[in-house]
């Protein structure tokens, strides 16, 4: 989804002519997966964080043209709506410092957007869920000024057969709506982790991921209010899973799949089971032909970018052109700080590693449909949810994240030989947040109870102590 497109409208033959690409670009990727074909430079770990431009009222600002003209860095582009940008930053081998040089990298760039935003009256902040954005705030006129977005209501809206998107969340309080375009999903930022690997252990960190959701969202949690309402403790779970609710094709042997969904199992052979899926029951939403070669793979690629799991394969490939593997981890909110971010990230690759070099797979021991039912419990609930765990045993989150797996990343983070003062550096930083449980959700009820529901001034109060740069859980009321 990251390229533009040329058009936005489609004829019946442009979806012809991209299933035969597709068709032939999947068969290209199973030979792939036969010869092991696939990049060896492992493991490599980088992000992306979504962000949201404000103005001096502490509501959107959509100003990301004039923004991102200003920036000319090819590390920050436009998102779905024209208050929101993403960061991205270089790749790091996933050894040594890599973590210090992901904070690095994420600060210089964060810093150099502040910059720009302050010299057009603008402000940066990141978090799950802006809590002063209003539905009236996403429409169309706020879209970004890209094809492909345009092209993507279109197709939505018409596998929807011109349905609304219909939004129903219960949680603290009950919301429901609906809402004519995908605009809804601009809502919603993220953190989103990548996990480069080997193709061999590619299954064993695609389903260690999916496992490790709960607990991640969980010490995560940063979306408490959206419209006004209190609803779940990462209310951008099902925000993004109905923003965008089209299924997949109703005569496939799974049913009609969703394109946003935690999944439908965990990966058993290889990868390649959820290209073949995407093939087989997802419709095509954006049938651009490309004039390249079918091992640039672009029809896949652009397929597989329009279907969201909340942990995602990717193709990607190296710089000499040699394909390689990546888990798109999708479940963290943006914020509550570059710092906090940075430890999120410092948990995830520390618990998958060690998850997925185990000698015993978890997958073994968890069934998929517990991994997911954890991370929908975990999602609403934050650290107040209870979760099975691989003994089978269900217990409160918080004394599983403290007791068990961040003792379980420190050890995963000291097998990929990270330097020892950032793992007791960033493991710290959660591990605080966790004894002190404040977690960005947390923070917010706080402050909302302590000072009453005006989304605007807790968005103000939220950006005040962003910007001192400490982690959430050293925050004051």
């Amino acid at each position: 989804m990251g390229d533009e497109i040329t058009h936005s409208q489609f004829q019946a033959a442009d979806f012809e002519v991209f299933q035969e690409h597709l068709g032939r670009e999947t068969r290209l990727l199973g030979e792939w997966f036969m010869q092991d074909a696939f990049s060896s430079e492992v493991p490599v770990c980088g992000l992306e964080m979504e962000a949201w431009l404000i103005d001096d009222n502490a509501l959107p600002a959509p100003v990301n043209r004039a923004f991102l003209a200003a920036m000319n860095d090819p590390l920050v582009v436009p998102e779905l709506a024209k208050f929101n940008v993403e960061l991205n930053v270089d790749p790091q081998p996933l050894h040594g410092r890599a973590l210090h040089e992901l904070h690095h990298g994420l600060q210089q760039t964060w810093q150099g957007c502040v910059r720009v935003a302050a010299d057009l009256d603008t402000r940066l902040v990141m978090i799950g869920i802006l809590p002063s954005v209003s539905q009236r705030d996403l429409t169309l006129a706020n879209m970004s000024e890209m094809k492909r977005y345009l092209a993507l209501n279109d197709q939505v809206l018409r596998l929807r057969g011109g349905k609304p998107l219909m939004l129903d969340i219960h949680g603290r309080q009950h919301l429901q709506l609906r809402h004519q375009d995908v605009m809804l999903e601009s809502a919603a930022t993220s953190l989103q982790l990548h996990l480069k690997v080997g193709m061999r252990q590619a299954v064993r960190y695609y389903n260690a991921a999916q496992i490790v959701s709960a607990p991640m969202v969980a010490a995560s949690v940063n979306s408490p209010y959206l419209f006004g309402k209190d609803l779940w403790d990462e209310t951008r779970i099902p925000l993004f899973e109905q923003s965008v609710e089209v299924g997949g094709f109703a005569g496939a042997s799974r049913g009609p799949v969703r394109r946003v969904s935690f999944g439908t199992g965990y990966a058993k052979e290889s990868l390649y089971e959820c290209f073949v899926e995407n093939q087989e029951h997802f419709p095509v939403l954006l049938p651009i032909a490309f004039e390249a070669p079918d091992a640039q793979m672009r029809h896949l690629r652009l397929h597989n970018g329009t279907i969201w799991r909340w942990n995602r394969p990717l193709i990607g490939f190296d710089e000499d052109g040699t394909p390689h593997l990546r888990v798109e981890h999708r479940v963290l909110p943006a914020g509550p700080t570059v710092t906090d971010s940075i430890a999120n990230a410092a948990f995830f690759y520390g618990l998958v590693h060690a998850l997925a070099t185990r000698d015993v797979a978890p997958e073994f021991e968890l069934p998929f449909a517990t991994a997911r039912d954890n991370f929908y419990a975990a999602a609403r609930d934050g650290l107040d949810a209870q979760l099975i765990w691989l003994d089978g045993r269900k217990r409160p989150v918080s004394s599983l994240l403290l007791d068990q797996l961040i003792p379980l990343a420190r050890y995963g983070l000291g097998l990929l030989e990270i330097d020892a003062a950032d793992r007791d550096l960033y493991l710290g930083i959660v591990k605080a947040r966790l004894r002190n449980g404040c977690t960005g959700a947390s923070w917010q009820r706080a402050y909302v109870a302590r000072y009453g529901s005006d989304m605007q001034a807790l968005t103000e109060a939220y950006y005040q102590r962003q910007q001192s740069g400490l982690p959430v859980h050293d925050w004051d009321a």
